[in-house]
């Protein structure tokens, strides 16, 4: 069972930080095989969401307010599972995690830039596509966006 913690930059424990750039440099870095500049800036400003199954960090997203990545959305980005729980739908609900949170604190509408092999999974969710694919990162990607009005 996975146990979700919502938390600002300045509330992240030293350890949590760690946790979450291990997480985030083993999924983006080590297994996609991609050198990136992980730690962007964005993250002072964002919103953490770790989750946990028995006290180890298993999933995680990054909550971007509007005006950062993108001027007029809020955006859900470095969603990483941990490639040992990812047949255990974590992705799936870490996501749904997100999605109530950003429908909460900040509007109904969400653009994220999507690994394009994962148009699927973020269709699923109530994301459309709204880009033709693109590299970042040299990975392909697709922007894609998310508006739902509380009473859906």
């Amino acid at each position: 069972m996975i146990q979700f913690s919502v938390k600002p930059f300045t509330e992240l424990t030293t350890s949590e930080l760690y946790q979450l750039l291990q997480l985030r440099t083993e999924v983006f870095v080590v297994e996609q095989n991609c050198p990136y500049q992980d730690c962007d800036g964005k993250d002072y400003n964002s919103i953490h969401l770790l989750g946990y199954e028995n006290e180890q960090l298993v999933a995680y997203a990054r909550i971007v307010p509007k005006g950062i990545s993108y001027e007029k959305y809020p955006s859900i980005g470095r969603v990483a599972t941990r490639k040992t729980v990812r047949q255990m739908s974590y992705g799936k609900q870490l996501m749904n995690e997100a999605l109530t949170y950003c429908r909460t604190h900040f509007t109904n509408s969400i653009k994220i830039s999507a690994q394009a092999y994962l148009e699927k999974f973020y269709s699923d969710l109530g994301f459309i596509t709204v880009s033709e694919p693109y590299l970042e990162d040299d990975i392909p990607h697709i922007a894609m966006i998310w508006n739902q009005s509380p009473s859906e």
